[in-house]
């Protein structure tokens, strides 16, 4: 697991996000700004222990998982020992590999035994939605190996095979309605049963972030809600 970590000395709001499948710190560079510290965890596998930076005393910790970090966080906050004051969840369910709640899982079998240069252009797509989104957002795109992709996907996939029934608190869960790696009816049917969590509804892509210039705009319209 890889972890990437920016933090300027005055500041008392930390954001934490779990990335999803086959991202690096490309992907969320571009919302960062100088007013939050921020800790990215993406890349997950066994080869590499979680690693955290000494914990200073923040006002206020906000959680995000996107796609596939939805279950990372999950399963990795207890190890962390990072208590949010605010968690949400973009694009993606605690059962990622599930033919009602997430993707049906012959597609996320199909995707592990099949990761080509070719079809990771694909994913890409479909995760931005549409090419002229995609082609807007291009210096987003990750830097990363085919065998490094296969290896992260592969140990999160017998992890979630073994997982227990999913108990972390989400207090916001965002639903792109336009999505094209999670159906959005399995997201809805996960997320309406979940009644103790906001859940917001919107017309964008399974990568929804380049709707806002930085995570302190998403959070304010988020938390708003």
């Amino acid at each position: 697991m890889k972890t990437y970590i920016r933090r300027r000395e005055k500041n008392r709001t930390l954001v934490v996000l779990f990335g999803g499948w086959a991202v690096d710190e490309n992907v969320f560079i571009p919302l960062c700004n100088d007013d939050f510290d921020f800790i990215l965890f993406y890349n997950y596998s066994a080869d590499e222990a979680l690693v955290l930076p000494e914990m200073k005393t923040y006002d206020s910790i906000i959680l995000i998982g996107w796609s596939l970090g939805v279950w990372a966080a999950e399963y990795l906050i207890p190890k962390t020992g990072i208590v949010p004051d605010i968690a949400i969840a973009v694009s993606g369910t605690p059962v990622p590999a599930d033919d009602r709640f997430g993707i049906p899982l012959r597609v996320f079998e199909g995707t592990l035994n099949n990761i080509t240069e070719r079809n990771m252009e694909k994913f890409y797509l479909r995760a931005f939605g549409d090419k002229k989104t995609l082609n807007r957002n291009v210096d987003r795109l990750p830097g990363r190996s085919l065998k490094s992709l296969h290896d992260e996907l592969r140990w999160m996939y017998n992890r979630i095979m073994e997982q227990k029934e999913p108990g972390f608190k989400w207090n916001y869960a965002l639903i792109s309605e336009n999505d094209r790696v999670f159906p959005s009816a399995n997201l809805n049917s996960y997320w309406e049963k979940e009644t103790g969590t906001i859940h917001i509804r919107v017309p964008l892509p399974h990568y929804p972030f380049h709707e806002w210039s930085t995570f302190t705009d998403f959070i304010d319209f988020v938390t708003k809600h």
